[in-house]
């Protein structure tokens, strides 16, 4: 009997249907938290992107490619941390040229954006945070995750994108086994997820729950949009069909009908040219110096490399290694509190805004806020500095300034290459699942990156470089950092944590340098946060270990929280072995690994080349 094109069609649909429900999931990576060898290393959060990453590295590629690789399926694994809907930053040192550059993938507004976006006109005040201003189309970007990857992939790597892309392709298709971080980021999103009906259909159990840990999750729809990016290249996304689902689904979010939100989900103004607009722009790095160290970071439109930069500068005055450590935490609580203040006056996106970046990065600048540093803690909020010459001690000026609001939904991948190529990359899609909007058919969720923007300036009249504007990208702490020691890269490093990323990466370079410990230990560290509010935030063993001291001697207050960061970084150890490091426990822990493992040594002749350390000399 024949039955026809139409049931030729069905049949084979529920054949593929039948095969894919029976295909067992990717078998899980185990986790490890450091590793040790050489010829290239990979640290992430999550063991499958470590895991494609390492496999780039054995194929030949550099630590671009690998990077590249790493995100791409972590935007299969981490949906609710990463993704092609979503931005950030990569840092590269680039060791055949000597040079450290950086690629600034931050989402921008539509051209159309007001500064008024976010003020509810009925009231004149700003639309509340959570759940109704992350919760919209009016708080999505336009992503820049693809194009720094097709960025990144054309200039510095040595594979084509299609390549890179196909790891995440086999997962998320194949799928993987859900987690106890999967789980929990689906269930405190639950009502945002399930008031789309994309979203619901995606990341939901048929009866509205979360995934259970060890059943598996695939994603055929964002293999579909890998596949046409594969196919396409980028402009699939920015000039195709991907982007125009992306823009009607900003402009028409598929709001459930029995939706429980309480409130009207806005639309966006996104439009189909916003998106062929865009572009991921090379930026200087911002550089400073700190104990014969070379510490490079991202530049604005993100505060982290200025702030870093502007803490260490602070820092670099006193003697951060004395035996007394609570007075050592004092002073860095102390400069992260005073260069907090100048970043949320001066930083901005600087295509739109004169960010002085220069006074902010001078030593000079750095002595005039050192000397506000007492013995006890100052009163927060503190005033920001003038950052431009002519400098006089002791000065700050009287502009009031904003912390602002963001979201915790970042990761960060570190790699290292056997060339001695490094990349230090920190992605987000903001809060955690974003918008909470996933692009119907694409599989992948939309940011919320626009709430990074302040609604409105700190008191009326005053200056706000963090404003909202059409085509503006909004300020960012992501902090993605790279040092160099005596020329040479010793180490990057990075971690997500919304504006507490700042002070992690602060207190991993602190505790590395100053403080003697190893990188595995800085990683795992206890950590406490000061960005110019009334307590520190800080971590239980944190408080457990040095609060009472620091309350007592100094008048540093405490406000306690779970964890702080996921933090990766690799650090080439002077033999050019690879030490890679991932968090043991924050976040569930992350995946550390290299090509050749120290254990493996020694190696036959026809992997020696492979697996050679970095070059040191």
């Amino acid at each position: 009997m024949r039955i026809g094109l139409v049931g030729s069609m069905l049949v084979a649909l529920l054949a593929l249907v039948a095969t894919s429900a029976k295909a067992p999931a990717a078998p899980q990576p185990t986790k490890v938290a450091v590793s040790v060898g050489t010829g290239g290393a990979v640290a992430s959060v999550d063991p499958a992107a470590t895991r494609a990453g390492i496999q780039i590295l054995r194929e030949g590629g550099n630590a671009v490619d690998a990077a590249v690789a790493a995100n791409a399926v972590l935007g299969v694994t981490e949906p609710f941390v990463a993704g092609i809907g979503g931005g950030g930053f990569m840092v590269v040192y680039l060791a055949h040229q000597h040079r450290v550059i950086t690629i600034d993938g931050r989402e921008t507004a539509p051209q159309t954006f007001p500064e008024n976006a976010f003020i509810d006109p009925a009231t004149g005040n700003p639309i509340p945070f959570f759940p109704q201003r992350v919760t919209s189309g009016n708080a999505v970007g336009v992503p820049g995750t693809l194009a720094t990857w097709a960025e990144a992939a054309s200039q510095f790597g040595t594979m084509p994108l299609k390549r890179l892309l196909q790891p995440g392709v086999a997962i998320a298709e194949r799928g993987f086994t859900v987690d106890d971080t999967f789980r929990s980021q689906v269930a405190s999103n639950l009502s945002r997820l399930d008031a789309f009906t994309s979203s619901r259909a995606l990341f939901l159990t048929p009866d509205g729950q979360p995934p259970l840990v060890g059943s598996t999750f695939r994603n055929p729809d964002l293999a579909r949009s890998y596949r046409l990016i594969e196919h396409a290249g980028p402009s699939a996304l920015y000039d195709g069909p991907i982007g125009a689902a992306l823009v009607d689904t900003v402009q028409h979010p598929p709001v459930a009908g029995d939706s429980s939100l309480g409130f009207t989900v806005q639309p966006g103004m996104m439009t189909a040219g916003d998106l062929a607009r865009y572009a991921a722009p090379l930026r200087a790095p911002t550089h400073v110096t700190y104990r014969g160290y070379d510490v490079y970071g991202m530049g604005p439109p993100s505060s982290g490399g200025s702030t870093i930069g502007e803490a260490l500068n602070i820092l670099e005055g006193f003697d951060m290694s004395t035996p007394d450590r609570a007075l050592a935490l004092h002073r860095y609580l102390e400069a992260s509190k005073l260069a907090f203040a100048d970043r949320n006056r001066w930083v901005g996106d600087p295509d739109f805004v004169n960010v002085p970046l220069a006074g902010l990065l001078s030593k000079d600048f750095a002595a005039e806020r050192r000397c506000l540093i007492g013995a006890t803690a100052r009163p927060t909020p503190v005033l920001p500095g003038d950052p431009f010459p002519p400098f006089s001690p002791c000065t700050t000026s009287a502009a009031p300034a904003t912390v602002g609001a963001e979201g915790t939904s970042t990761n960060h991948l570190t790699v290292v290459d056997r060339e001695g190529n490094v990349v230090s990359y920190t992605t987000t899609i903001e809060q955690i699942a974003g918008s909470a909007i996933t692009v119907p058919g694409y599989g992948f969720l939309l940011n919320n990156e626009l709430t990074d923007f302040d609604p409105a300036p700190p008191s009326p009249g005053a200056p706000d470089p963090n404003l909202p504007a059409g085509g503006k990208r909004p300020r960012s702490s992501m902090a993605p950092t790279i040092v160099l020691r005596d020329g040479r890269p010793m180490l990057g490093v990075g971690t997500p944590g919304s504006s507490m990323i700042i002070t992690t990466v602060l207190q991993i370079l602190l505790d590395r340098v100053d403080f003697g410990m190893s990188l595995p230990d800085a990683i795992a560290a206890p950590r406490a946060s000061q960005r110019n509010t009334l307590t520190n935030v800080a971590e239980p063993a944190f408080i457990s270990q040095y609060g009472a001291e620091l309350q007592g001697r100094f008048g540093q207050l405490f406000t306690s929280t779970p964890e702080i960061g996921a933090a990766t970084g690799i650090e080439i150890l002077p033999d050019g072995a690879l030490q890679a490091t991932a968090e043991p426990v924050r976040r569930g822990g992350g995946a550390a690994a290299v090509v050749c493992p120290a254990a493996d040594h020694p190696l036959p002749a026809s992997q020696r080349a492979t697996c050679a350390p970095v070059p040191v000399g």
